[in-house]
């Protein structure tokens, strides 16, 4: 086992903590030549008690993601990274990115933003970039946003 990554997936979700996490995976793409795999899935849970009023909501978020993704595959193509691909997906992102499309891809990286939960959200749902250390068999990267760029000056 060497000491670079070959495959590394990058979860991205349109949030700020996302935009940084990929900023910085770039950088360590092309530091190690690996492949970068981007990948969105879509929680439909989310969008169950929306979707029995208005049928065409996961439809949008389907498109929204798709231009997400090509959005960042062309920003990373043009920052220098050799070879990107992209993935979305529809589940559970906490199960799905750890456990199926990790592995799927032969990751050896994980990189996801920190999440911006409060405690007691954390505490009843938990974070899915927690979920992903636990359950990612490779090694995972979680990268946090400078505060200057969140808007939040707590101390």
């Amino acid at each position: 086992m060497g000491l670079t990554y070959q495959n590394i997936l990058v979860a991205v979700d349109g949030s700020k903590e996302a935009a940084w996490a990929f900023k910085k995976a770039i950088e360590i793409a092309k530091r190690n030549s690996a492949k970068m795999i981007l990948t969105h899935v879509i929680d439909l849970r989310t969008f169950a008690t929306v979707e029995a009023y208005d049928r065409t909501v996961t439809e949008r978020a389907g498109e929204f993601a798709t231009e997400l993704l090509e959005n960042y595959r062309q920003q990373a193509l043009e920052a220098g990274v050799a070879e990107v691909a992209h993935v979305l997906d529809y589940g559970s992102p906490k199960v799905k990115i750890a456990k199926e499309i990790a592995k799927k891809h032969n990751a050896d990286l994980i990189i996801c933003g920190a999440t911006g939960m409060n405690a007691v959200e954390r505490f009843f749902i938990g974070s899915v970039s927690e979920h992903i250390v636990r359950y990612a068999s490779c090694d995972v990267m979680i990268i946090r946003t400078p505060k200057e760029t969140t808007g939040n000056n707590d101390q």
